[in-house]
C-alpha cells in the first residue's frame, strides 16, 4: 500500500511498514513537515496515499469539517503500546486491501481495529 506518513509517525513505524513491502513517504521528504494538517490530507489525496498519523485532530477535519481525504489510519499508541498496535497495523494491512482503506478512517490501537466509511 502506498502512505504517507505524518511527522508525528515514529521512525520505527516506518521502517516495519517499509520492511513489509509498502511504500511510504515521510512529510518531511516532500517539504511538509510544518505544514497545516488541511493540507497535509489535501497532498495525500493527490498523491494517492493513505494518510497514517498519531494526530487524533485528523478525525475533526474528516468527520466534522468534511475535509476530502485518500482515507486516514490513526495510530492511537503509547510508547508502552507500541509492539502490540504495530502488531495490530500489520494484521489490518494483511487483512484488507488498499481499496478496502481508501475513503476510510481506520483506528489502530492495541489489540483492535475499527474502519469508518467517510462519506
Amino acid at each position: 500500500m502506498q502512505f504517507l506518513a505524518d511527522h508525528d509517525v515514529y521512525q520505527i513505524t516506518v521502517a516495519i511498514l517499509k520492511d513489509n513491502g509498502h511504500d511510504v513517504i515521510k512529510v518531511s521528504e516532500i517539504g511538509l513537515e510544518k505544514t497545516d494538517d488541511e493540507i497535509i490530507l489535501q497532498r495525500s489525496k493527490e498523491l494517492n496515499r493513505i494518510l497514517i498519523t498519531r494526530d487524533k485532530d485528523f478525525g475533526t477535519l474528516v468527520f466534522l469539517k468534511k475535509k476530502n481525504t485518500n482515507g486516514v489510519v490513526f495510530l492511537r499508541m503509547l510508547p508502552s503500546t507500541i509492539d502490540e498496535v504495530h502488531k495490530e497495523l500489520l494484521h489490518v494491512l494483511d487483512e484488507h486491501t488498499f481499496k478496502d482503506l481508501i475513503s476510510s478512517f481506520c483506528v489502530v490501537e492495541a489489540k483492535r481495529h475499527r474502519i469508518r466509511k467517510i462519506t
